[in-house]
Order: C-alpha cells, then structure tokens, then sequence
C-alpha cells in the first residue's frame, strides 16, 4: 500500500483482528480500508480536507462492541473508524450505498456538524497526507 512518507503509524494489524473488524462490522467494507490497517494498525498524518488532521483508529478499536453500540446511539447509520484527533469524528456513511462516502461529524451535535469529506474511501486516501 501506497502511503504519504509523514504517516506516523504502527505495525499492521494481525489476521485475526481484521477478521473481527469484519464480523464486527455492520456492512462490507471497502478493501483499501482493511489494507490500511493491515499496513499500519491505527496512526495519523495531515488531511488536506477539514478537519485537517486523521487518526486512524486500531482495528480493535474498530471492532469493539461496546464502542460500537454507543456511536449506533449517537449516529445511526455511520461506522466510526477515526477522528482528528480532538472532538471530529471520521465515518462510513452507510446509510446510502456502496461506495460508502466518508463524513466527519461531532459526536454531540450530529446534525448540526455532519460533512461529506470524500465519495469514497479510495477518495479520501487521496486527502491523507
């Protein structure tokens, strides 16, 4: 996988994980997501769409039930896999079809912050870094 040279992330995630993420999962998601993770198990680089900045959550983080359930809450409909690093989220929208757009959202005020950042995940590879 092709990366931006300042991605500052960790080892890949195991085969094990990515295979919870995908059970876990509510929908198929894109394959470049999980080759990121496979690449680099959670880290961060600049963006150059708002908010400016993405981390990308572990695959474990991802994949976790309770976190899960809370975001399902908060923002139905939306598979949360990052943030900037502050209060602005990063998700799959799922609420349409495949491909899944990618929005940024706060997670107190939903309706009032959510923002398409990208078409697709493929697309928003390309704001990263």
């Amino acid at each position: 996988m092709k990366i931006h040279p300042d991605w500052i992330g960790n080892k890949g995630a195991s085969t094990e994980a990515l295979e919870a993420l995908r059970v876990a999962a509510p929908r198929h998601l894109p394959i470049d997501y999980y080759q990121l993770l496979a690449f680099s198990d959670g880290g961060e680089c600049s963006c150059s769409a708002h908010p400016f900045n993405f981390c990308l959550d572990s695959a474990d983080t991802a994949s976790d039930v309770e976190q899960i359930a809370i975001f399902h809450k908060i923002a139905p409909g939306l598979f949360v896999f990052g943030s900037d690093g502050g209060g602005q989220l990063f998700a799959f929208d799922l609420r349409g079809s495949e491909p899944w757009p990618i929005v940024t959202f706060d997670g107190v005020d939903l309706d009032g912050s959510i923002a398409t950042v990208a078409s697709s995940f493929t697309e928003f590879l390309k704001l990263v870094g």
